[in-house]
């Protein structure tokens, strides 16, 4: 299964590679506005996800909601523990309502298709890895970022061979099909919220098969997704 979403992935974003000339990181103000309302809030989006690690043991740890992930989830004996609010349309209804004020964000901004809650264990390395396909992009808002002596934050994104450093309450709006790697270079949780936002510069024929695509992922996603969060927790 993983072969084979790898094969697809592959070939999904050649496909968008050759029509889809964009920078790794783009406009929030023009792409995602909403984006804002996000930032403006994060100080009380990151005290709901404090309140989630006094019980981190139960967030369920990226390859244990999907397998297809394990290589870049358990590669280094260091946690990444994710917590569902929402996955391409379908909102985890437990999971919103323990983050009401999240919750209450992502629905009322329409471009918001996925909705996480991200922890990187102390020291953990995700692996450079690329995302599947251009129809969405990434926004990642700092909640909890461990700092460094110097004061900059201590967790780097390097996207596309150049290093973001994105601290408390900085935003930024990526396109994860670009090369990239996570290191949390601390002895402390580093906290993120990262959303996936539907992508609206298309060319009309990609724009169609990405809300296809977006479709047809919101389908599996909606059969799959009870079992994937009931499975996390027993992990």
């Amino acid at each position: 299964m993983s072969r084979l979403y790898d094969l697809s992935s592959q070939a999904l974003r050649s496909l968008y590679d050759a029509r889809v000339a964009t920078p790794p990181v783009l406009d929030l103000a023009e792409r995602f506005p909403d984006g804002f309302r996000f930032a403006d809030a994060w100080t009380a989006l990151r005290d709901e996800a404090l309140a989630l690690t006094h019980q981190i043991q139960a967030v369920p740890r990226f390859h244990e909601l999907m397998a297809e992930q394990r290589a870049i989830s358990d590669n280094d004996g260091h946690d990444w523990r994710m917590y569902l609010l929402k996955v391409y349309g379908n909102d985890v209804d437990d999971h919103m309502a323990a983050c009401p004020f999240l919750g209450e964000l992502v629905r009322t901004s329409p471009d918001v298709l996925s909705a996480t809650l991200s922890f990187l264990a102390p020291h953990k390395h995700i692996p450079r890895h690329r995302g599947p396909f251009k129809g969405v992009l990434r926004f990642q808002l700092g909640l909890s970022v461990p700092v460094r002596e110097d004061g900059t934050p201590a967790a780097v994104l390097r996207l596309a061979d150049q290093d973001y450093r994105i601290g408390d309450g900085d935003a930024m709006l990526w396109d994860d099909t670009f090369p990239h790697e996570v290191w949390n270079d601390s002895d402390q949780w580093r906290i993120a919220l990262l959303l996936d936002v539907r992508r609206g510069d298309l060319p009309p024929d990609l724009a169609l098969l990405s809300r296809l695509l977006i479709a047809g992922i919101g389908a599996v996603a909606r059969r799959r997704l009870p079992a994937m969060v009931a499975g996390g927790r027993n992990a």
